[in-house]
């Protein structure tokens, strides 16, 4: 008679019949479970704004190059928000120099550095193909998740936090399986792109200690790490960064600890993301374990909380969606780094569960907090989206516009010669016609209605209509919005140009439709203004 095969853990135990040595289909149905979420990434990535539009990316620029467009390599080495950024600091002047200053370059190689997070974890999972597979797919889609979509949207979130975590993940990872030199060439590369990473080489020595190694490999990052951060304190500008506050509010830092824990299992609600940080770092002390394999897991945990504590200390303001620093988009990796862990630890306590429970609990896991992150990854966009005025302002020379958008316009230079965008010659205003500089006809542009009904409308909301100031309106036309806006001065020459179908803005009517929005921005020296709706060639007349 065939007889069951059994797994038991201690001495007559069974724990159930021992599942098959090669699952392949159920590993194969995880692995293209796990790549869902790095493929959504990746084409918010390429369909991402070409245009660089925050003021951090301009201010590195004008910083570390010239006005020939050269590399000022001594300013490479200063550090911007008061900690090193050497690494992303090069990457920047290499996306203007070699890619045409395109924002969407970095945004990929934001998303391709989170993959190598991703497989840097997988390295750490001693398990068994259908539980290995399982984890790695909730990696992936907690660390690709829908709230990070700033980092995607945006190549100067992405360059600016996550090649930090990428070097501390692969430190982290290499001293799990006893490689301390990797380790260490890891967390030096991290300390040179943020200051992130900085707390990694105490988390090497925590994990050295964890594995039961030598006393001189736990000593020696530990000493690194005094030695490291001694030097970034006593090197770091005075005065606080942005977003920082010296007061002591310690239930203000303990909040934005609890809700950076927590991150993933709210969108703009900061209670709910505290108490799930706090279940999260209550289940994470009790998994504790001196373990070699559950050292490097233990030490992921700890570089979480970690940098959730470091983010406390440094931005504690309320002025930010969802009032707490700890739900800001770029900063929910702390929560996935946090949950990959808690996953891992529990897979490890708990090696006897069947595979249907790792597997149901990680999709459920996965599932979840991609869709609480929804309405985060909208928010973002849509915050996002009218800052693409800064394109045209920086072609029309528009300073004013540009200090309200907070773009460095003393970078100009420095694009110009490297011929990045949008100073090369794919910049476009999207009229399928008509670009700066150009003579219409003004006599054949059709008025369009002011009032909001019927399918073609639109109107002026700024009370002066001038040279360097954000004008601001509506208009749709059959029903859709125009291509582009036009403004065009007393000479019929287009001296300004700006973005359609933005969300509504709060000087705007109530009763004015979402998308329909316009922004544009004209030359300083812009006289006789006239707005210009542009829809399949056809040019409109916008009126106040």
């Amino acid at each position: 008679m065939t007889q069951t095969s059994t797994i038991t853990l201690d001495a007559d135990v069974p724990v159930g019949p021992e599942p098959p040595s090669r699952p392949w289909f159920g590993v194969a149905a995880l692995w293209l479970f796990a790549a869902v979420p790095g493929g959504l990434a990746l084409l918010s990535a390429v369909r991402a704004p070409r245009m660089h539009v925050l003021p951090d990316y301009w201010h590195v620029l004008e910083k570390v190059t010239d006005d020939g467009g050269h590399l000022l390599l001594g300013q490479v080495f200063t550090n911007h928000l008061d900690q090193p950024f050497v690494i992303p600091s090069v990457l920047f002047w290499v996306d203007a120099a070699w890619f045409g200053g395109d924002n969407r370059v970095l945004t990929v190689v934001t998303v391709l550095l989170v993959v190598g997070i991703v497989l840097a974890l997988r390295s750490m999972l001693p398990f068994s193909p259908v539980t290995k597979a399982a984890l790695t797919a909730g990696a992936s889609w907690v660390l690709l998740s829908s709230h990070a979509a700033e980092l995607w949207l945006q190549g100067t979130n992405g360059m600016s936090w996550v090649p930090a975590v990428f070097f501390s993940t692969v430190a982290i990872a290499s001293a799990h399986r006893g490689r301390r030199w990797i380790a260490y060439t890891a967390a030096l590369l991290g300390c040179l792109s943020f200051g992130a990473a900085l707390p990694v080489w105490f988390v090497l020595g925590l994990v050295a200690w964890l594995r039961g190694d030598g006393r001189t490999r736990v000593v020696v990052p530990l000493a690194i790490g005094v030695v490291v951060v001694s030097a970034w304190w006593v090197t770091k500008p005075a005065g606080p960064q942005s977003l920082a506050t010296s007061a002591f509010d310690p239930d203000g830092r303990l909040s934005v600890v609890g809700a950076a824990v927590g991150g993933l299992w709210s969108a703009d609600n900061p209670t709910i993301a505290v108490i799930a940080g706090a279940v999260t770092l209550a289940l994470l002390a009790l998994l504790f374990g001196r373990t070699k394999a559950r050292a490097g897991w233990v030490g992921l945990a700890g570089y979480s909380v970690a940098l959730a504590v470091m983010l406390a200390l440094g931005r504690t303001t309320s002025l930010v969606p969802g009032g707490n620093v700890g739900l800001v988009s770029r900063y929910v990796l702390v929560s996935a780094l946090a949950t990959v862990a808690l996953l891992a630890l529990a897979a490890l306590n708990r090696p006897q569960w069947p595979h249907r429970y790792v597997v149901t609990s990680v999709a459920a896991v996965a599932l979840a907090t991609h869709a609480i992150g929804g309405v985060k990854a909208d928010n973002v966009r849509r915050s996002y989206v009218p800052l693409n005025l800064a394109a045209v302002a920086f072609r029309v020379d528009a300073p004013k516009t540009l200090d309200a958008l907070r773009i460095q316009r003393r970078a100009a230079p420095a694009a110009q010669a490297l011929h990045a965008y949008p100073f090369s010659d794919s910049f476009t205003l999207g009229c399928h016609g008509p670009e700066l500089g150009d003579h219409v006809d003004l006599a054949a542009a059709q008025p369009l209605p002011t009032t909001a009904t019927g399918p073609t409308h639109g109107e002026i909301d700024t009370s002066t209509v001038t040279g360097d100031v954000i004008i601001t309106g509506s208009a749709v036309i059959d029903g859709t919005p125009p291509d582009c806006v036009l403004v065009v001065d007393a000479t019929k020459t287009v001296t300004g140009a700006g973005i359609t179908s933005l969300p509504r803005t709060a000087d705007q009517p109530p009763t004015t439709p979402d998308g329909v929005t316009w922004q544009a921005v004209a030359s300083p020296n812009t006289t006789g203004a006239t707005v210009l709706a542009v829809k399949n060639g056809t040019l409109y007349r916008l009126s106040q």
